[in-house]
This record gives C-alpha cells, sequence and structure tokens, in this order.
C-alpha cells in the first residue's frame, strides 16, 4: 500500500500576461509603495490651481526641488493671473532665471496669465479643452494641473512615466500623446493621476534610466524588462 504523497510546496502566483492585468497589479503595488492622493503626491509645492498652473510650467526641464525655490518669492509678488498678466518681463525673467529657459518661461507665463484673464475671468479652467489653449500648456501641464488641483482623470506622461510605460509593456511609443492613450485604456480614469505621479516617484527612486535597481522593485516580477538574476 502506498504511503501517504508528500507535501508539495505551494506554485508561486504566475505573472500576469496581459498588460491590463498586468496594469491591475501595478497600481495595487505603487499605490502600496508611495501611499496618497494626487494632491499629496505631487512634489510642486502650491496652494490652488493657479499656482500649480505656475508651477508646472516652470518644472520643464528643471527639477520640483529648484521649482519650490523659486515660488515663494514669486508668488508673494504676483499672487494670481491679474497681477501675473501684467508683470515686467525683465523682473519676472530675474525671479525664475535659474529655473532654466527662463525667457521663454517667462513669455509662457504672461500669455497663460493674460489668457486668464481675458478668456477665464481670471481662474483656472478645469477642461482639456479649454487648458490646452493656454500659452505653454500642453496636454502634460493640463493633466498635472487637472488631476492634482481639480480631482480630475488626467494622466500626464513625463520621460519618466514614458520610460517606465515602455519597460512595463504598457506601451511601444516615445510620443508622449500615444503613451498617455495607451495607459489610459489600461486603467481606470480614477486612477490616471495618481498612477502617473507613483510612476515618476518609482521612476527617480528605482527605476532609473541607466541603471534600473531591479533587485529592490516591487515590480521586478510581473515587469518584462526586469533584470534580476535567477
Amino acid at each position: 500500500m502506498a504511503g501517504p504523497k508528500s507535501p508539495k510546496a505551494p506554485k508561486s502566483p504566475k505573472a500576469p500576461k496581459s498588460p491590463k492585468a498586468r496594469a491591475k497589479v501595478v497600481v495595487s503595488r505603487l499605490a502600496e509603495q508611495y501611499p496618497g492622493t494626487a494632491e499629496e503626491l505631487c512634489a510642486l509645492r502650491h496652494d490652488n490651481a493657479f499656482q500649480l498652473l505656475v508651477a508646472t510650467i516652470l518644472s520643464a526641464q528643471t527639477t520640483d526641488a529648484r521649482v519650490n525655490m523659486v515660488t515663494p518669492a514669486l508668488f508673494a509678488e504676483y499672487p494670481d493671473a491679474d497681477a501675473l498678466a501684467h508683470a515686467d518681463p525683465e523682473r519676472l525673467e530675474e525671479l525664475i532665471r535659474s529655473t532654466g529657459f527662463f525667457r521663454s518661461k517667462a513669455k509662457s507665463l504672461l500669455g497663460m496669465s493674460q489668457g486668464l484673464v481675458a478668456r477665464f475671468g481670471g481662474e483656472v479652467p478645469s477642461a482639456m479643452e479649454d487648458l490646452v489653449t493656454l500659452p505653454g500648456v500642453g496636454r502634460k501641464t493640463a493633466n498635472v494641473v487637472r488631476s492634482v488641483a481639480f480631482g480630475e482623470p488626467g494622466l500626464a506622461v513625463d520621460t519618466h512615466v514614458g520610460r517606465l510605460a515602455r519597460r512595463l509593456g504598457f506601451s511601444a511609443s516615445s510620443d508622449p500623446e500615444v503613451v498617455e492613450r495607451d495607459l489610459d485604456a489600461l486603467v481606470p480614469p480614477e486612477e490616471w493621476g495618481t498612477l502617473s505621479l507613483r510612476l515618476i516617484l518609482h521612476g527617480r527612486a528605482v527605476c532609473v534610466a541607466r541603471n534600473p535597481r531591479c533587485g529592490e522593485c516591487v515590480l521586478a516580477d510581473v515587469c518584462p524588462s526586469a533584470r534580476v538574476p535567477a
């Protein structure tokens, strides 16, 4: 008579094969790793939608830390759209010089604030179709403002989000608008804003551009690009 069978070792869960199933795991794990709302996860310091819009325009080609060093003095001098719309260009350039590309950014800030005053009563609109008509405001900036300031669906794609989307097999494109559409199709709208910010945080801390730290990544077992020794 045969003896009792030896207990089998439990099988490790299989990695989800479809992008949608993988996206669900990524959303869940990053939420545990980087908890908080879009407002709490946003590194740009601001008190309202106008300040966030200004800070996001300034954040191009520089760090959030650098923007946060500049904005207190900027907002003290120009607290709203009407004040900024009438700013002296040279004074504005002086205040934002350290963020880089200060002349083009000053031009964008002036045009943006003048557009707010002329067409939106000085208030920042929440609709994508309105935001992108403002100088210096593309889809990425508009999505930051929509998701963080207004709690509306908006998935901003910067270099970190684009890189992680490709590494995770969610998109094959380097075009931010295509990446945005690809991610939007995989993730519920209520997750768009927080996922974008969590991907940015993860891209800065772990999934860095040149030498991703796959060995300490919470997504390594579901990431098709992970380089983890067996």
